[in-house]
């Protein structure tokens, strides 16, 4: 018997955390938790609407340098999702589709890039 996994949570890098906070509370996700635990170590975590896995930025959370991250998520129609990040002024790129999904790519305000993929099915749902 396998044992069920699923990804909680992303750690993404960026240079100011209220300015990301912000950004990704515009663009439809729900800041879950915003606690400074201790000097040096703020955890936001933000998750996107209707995921059961989220993001985590702050202050002595990764390493990794901003900008760096790239998260794909699985949207149901890529037409719409584009529609939504220009209308809260995140630039987008137009639709591309390809034989395996629809995809929109965007970038958060330290670069950190997203593509969000519209398949008409998934095996894993």
């Amino acid at each position: 018997m396998t044992a069920t996994w699923k990804i909680e949570l992303i750690p993404v890098p960026v240079t100011d955390v209220d300015r990301a906070k912000a950004f990704y509370e515009r663009i439809g996700f729900h800041a879950d938790h915003d606690h400074q635990v201790s000097e040096g170590l703020r955890f936001v975590q933000l998750t996107p609407p209707g995921s059961a896995c989220s993001i985590v930025i702050g202050d002595g959370i990764t390493e990794k340098a901003p900008g760096s991250q790239e998260i794909q998520v699985v949207v149901a129609d890529a037409e719409a999702a584009r529609k939504q990040l220009l209308a809260v002024d995140v630039e987008a790129g137009e639709v591309d589709v390809q034989p395996w999904g629809n995809f929109v790519h965007f970038r958060d305000p330290d670069g950190n890039s997203w593509s969000l993929q519209a398949i008409e099915y998934r095996p894993n749902g």
